[in-house]
Protein backbone atom coordinates (compact mmCIF):
# COMPACT_ATOMS: atom_id res chain seq x y z
CA UNK A 1 0.00 0.00 0.00
CA UNK A 2 1.31 3.12 -1.09
CA UNK A 3 1.62 5.98 1.48
CA UNK A 4 0.94 9.68 0.57
CA UNK A 5 1.34 12.63 2.71
CA UNK A 6 -1.13 15.42 2.42
CA UNK A 7 -0.13 19.18 2.96
CA UNK A 8 -2.55 21.66 3.03
CA UNK A 9 -3.63 25.00 5.41
CA UNK A 10 -7.32 23.91 4.03
CA UNK A 11 -9.24 21.28 6.48
CA UNK A 12 -11.63 20.58 3.87
CA UNK A 13 -8.81 19.96 0.86
CA UNK A 14 -7.16 17.79 3.36
CA UNK A 15 -10.14 16.06 4.18
CA UNK A 16 -11.40 15.39 0.46
CA UNK A 17 -8.21 14.35 -0.42
CA UNK A 18 -7.70 12.21 2.36
CA UNK A 19 -11.15 10.49 1.72
CA UNK A 20 -10.52 9.88 -1.85
CA UNK A 21 -7.00 8.37 -1.64
CA UNK A 22 -7.98 6.23 0.78
CA UNK A 23 -11.10 4.70 -0.45
CA UNK A 24 -8.57 3.81 -3.14
CA UNK A 25 -6.17 1.91 -1.30
CA UNK A 26 -3.72 4.72 -0.12
CA UNK A 27 -2.44 5.26 3.18
CA UNK A 28 -2.72 8.64 3.59
CA UNK A 29 -1.15 11.15 6.23
CA UNK A 30 -2.54 14.74 6.39
CA UNK A 31 -0.79 17.91 7.80
CA UNK A 32 -2.35 21.37 7.88
CA UNK A 33 0.26 23.32 7.25
CA UNK A 34 4.18 23.19 6.17
CA UNK A 35 5.50 22.84 9.81
CA UNK A 36 3.09 19.82 10.78
CA UNK A 37 3.81 18.41 6.78
CA UNK A 38 7.64 18.55 7.82
CA UNK A 39 6.94 16.69 11.32
CA UNK A 40 5.21 13.95 9.51
CA UNK A 41 7.93 13.85 6.74
CA UNK A 42 11.01 13.44 9.56
CA UNK A 43 8.91 10.67 11.41
CA UNK A 44 7.65 8.68 8.30
CA UNK A 45 8.29 7.49 5.11
CA UNK A 46 5.89 8.14 2.20
CA UNK A 47 5.81 7.35 -1.67
CA UNK A 48 4.36 10.75 -2.66
CA UNK A 49 3.61 14.20 -1.34
CA UNK A 50 1.07 16.40 -2.12
CA UNK A 51 2.02 19.93 -0.89
CA UNK A 52 -0.24 23.08 -1.61
CA UNK A 53 2.15 25.80 -3.14
CA UNK A 54 1.22 28.60 -0.75
CA UNK A 55 0.30 28.14 2.62
CA UNK A 56 0.91 30.67 5.55
CA UNK A 57 4.32 30.95 7.55
CA UNK A 58 5.81 30.30 4.20
CA UNK A 59 6.88 32.50 0.98
CA UNK A 60 6.00 31.73 -2.27
CA UNK A 61 6.94 28.22 -3.07
CA UNK A 62 8.99 27.62 0.27
CA UNK A 63 6.85 24.76 0.83
CA UNK A 64 7.68 23.08 -2.45
CA UNK A 65 11.19 23.96 -2.31
CA UNK A 66 12.13 22.12 1.25
CA UNK A 67 9.56 19.51 0.63
CA UNK A 68 11.75 18.47 -2.11
CA UNK A 69 14.73 19.22 -0.27
CA UNK A 70 13.78 17.16 2.25
CA UNK A 71 12.69 14.18 -0.16
CA UNK A 72 14.21 14.72 -2.98
CA UNK A 73 13.20 11.16 -4.41
CA UNK A 74 9.60 11.45 -3.59
CA UNK A 75 7.40 12.48 -6.15
CA UNK A 76 5.80 15.49 -4.91
CA UNK A 77 2.55 17.12 -6.72
CA UNK A 78 1.97 20.61 -5.89
CA UNK A 79 -1.53 22.13 -6.00
CA UNK A 80 -2.79 25.73 -5.96
CA UNK A 81 -5.59 27.18 -5.91
CA UNK A 82 -4.28 30.38 -6.73
CA UNK A 83 -6.85 33.04 -8.04
CA UNK A 84 -5.65 36.48 -9.86
CA UNK A 85 -8.25 39.16 -9.35
CA UNK A 86 -7.30 41.32 -12.09
CA UNK A 87 -8.26 38.93 -15.65
CA UNK A 88 -6.87 41.35 -17.78
CA UNK A 89 -3.35 41.07 -16.84
CA UNK A 90 -0.69 37.86 -17.55
CA UNK A 91 -0.63 35.98 -14.00
CA UNK A 92 2.61 34.17 -13.63
CA UNK A 93 2.79 30.22 -14.03
CA UNK A 94 2.82 29.39 -10.58
CA UNK A 95 2.81 25.66 -11.29
CA UNK A 96 5.19 25.32 -13.96
CA UNK A 97 7.63 27.30 -11.50
CA UNK A 98 6.80 24.82 -9.05
CA UNK A 99 8.07 22.30 -11.89
CA UNK A 100 11.44 23.94 -11.61
CA UNK A 101 11.51 23.41 -7.83
CA UNK A 102 11.33 19.71 -8.07
CA UNK A 103 7.25 19.12 -8.89
CA UNK A 104 6.57 15.83 -10.46
CA UNK A 105 3.74 17.44 -11.08
CA UNK A 106 1.34 19.94 -10.88
CA UNK A 107 -2.33 20.30 -10.40
CA UNK A 108 -4.55 23.27 -9.97
CA UNK A 109 -7.40 24.03 -7.57
CA UNK A 110 -10.29 22.92 -8.06
CA UNK A 111 -9.46 19.57 -9.32
CA UNK A 112 -11.38 16.50 -10.28
CA UNK A 113 -10.92 13.28 -8.51
CA UNK A 114 -10.23 11.94 -11.51
CA UNK A 115 -7.71 13.85 -12.10
CA UNK A 116 -5.70 13.43 -8.65
CA UNK A 117 -5.87 9.72 -8.86
CA UNK A 118 -4.19 9.78 -12.40
CA UNK A 119 -1.85 12.31 -11.57
CA UNK A 120 -0.83 9.76 -7.94
CA UNK A 121 -1.00 6.49 -10.48
CA UNK A 122 1.24 7.92 -13.02
CA UNK A 123 3.96 9.54 -10.33
CA UNK A 124 4.05 6.52 -8.12
CA UNK A 125 4.37 4.23 -11.15
CA UNK A 126 7.27 6.27 -12.77
CA UNK A 127 8.75 6.17 -9.48
CA UNK A 128 9.00 2.67 -9.36
CA UNK A 129 10.50 3.05 -12.93
CA UNK A 130 13.05 5.26 -11.71
CA UNK A 131 14.24 3.04 -8.73
CA UNK A 132 14.25 -0.07 -10.75
CA UNK A 133 16.53 1.45 -13.18
CA UNK A 134 18.85 3.08 -9.97
CA UNK A 135 18.89 -0.49 -8.96
CA UNK A 136 19.82 -1.90 -11.90
CA UNK A 137 22.57 0.49 -12.22
CA UNK A 138 23.92 -0.20 -8.87
CA UNK A 139 23.83 -4.06 -9.54
CA UNK A 140 25.78 -3.10 -12.73
CA UNK A 141 28.35 -1.28 -11.38
CA UNK A 142 28.54 -4.13 -8.42
CA UNK A 143 29.09 -6.73 -11.04
CA UNK A 144 33.04 -7.59 -12.44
Amino acid sequence: MSRILVVDDEPSVCASISALLSRNGYEVTTADGADTGLQALAGASFDLMIVDIFMPHMHGFEAVRIFHQRAPKVPLVAISGYAFAETDRLAPDFLSMAIELGAWRCLRKPFTSAALLFVVRECLNEAKVVDSVFSADRLELRDP
